[in-house]
């Protein structure tokens, strides 16, 4: 099917790939199909892209390449809701925002995107974790002196 993408113009994707997300996303709960699209050159940020709109289209990162200590406990109703059987069928992403310049852009670590890729469902989790924000830095000090260095 084509898809008109925010970030890659129109598309050519497999609806097998889609994923179903039954309660839409807090702020757009009837965004229900959403698509996980690699970024070029970039095996850490993909796009998480609605599947009938070009908005919403959110870029993500896998948080626990970025945070260490980062966990959460489901509940057993997104246990169930996302039909999750085995802990290497979950796959969690958190929601970035972009900022300039790009190493002060930040994560919501609060709540994370999680899918069961077996399954192709999704949901946001809201865990009300206090240990961390909805706009967590994603790079530390040391790491952006690595990146200015290379």
């Amino acid at each position: 099917m084509k898809l008109q993408t925010k970030y890659f113009g129109e598309i050519d994707v497999n609806e097998k790939e889609i994923i179903s997300f039954p309660q839409g996303i807090p702020g757009f709960v009837n965004e229900k199909e959403f698509l996980l699209l690699p970024l070029e050159d970039n095996s850490v940020f993909q796009v998480l892209q609605s599947a009938s709109n070009v908005d919403p289209a959110f870029i993500v990162v896998n948080p626990f390449h970025f945070v260490t200590g980062y966990e959460f406990d489901l509940d057993q109703g997104t246990l169930e809701l996302l039909e999750i059987e085995s802990e290497k069928d979950v796959n969690v992403l958190s929601i970035v925002s972009l900022k300039d310049p790009f190493t002060t852009s930040t994560a919501n670590l609060q709540a994370p995107v999680v899918i069961n890729q077996a399954k192709r469902i999704g949901k946001q989790y809201i865990t009300n974790l206090k240990d961390f924000t909805t706009k967590e830095t994603l790079f530390t000090k040391q790491l952006t002196s690595q990146v200015k260095e290379d």
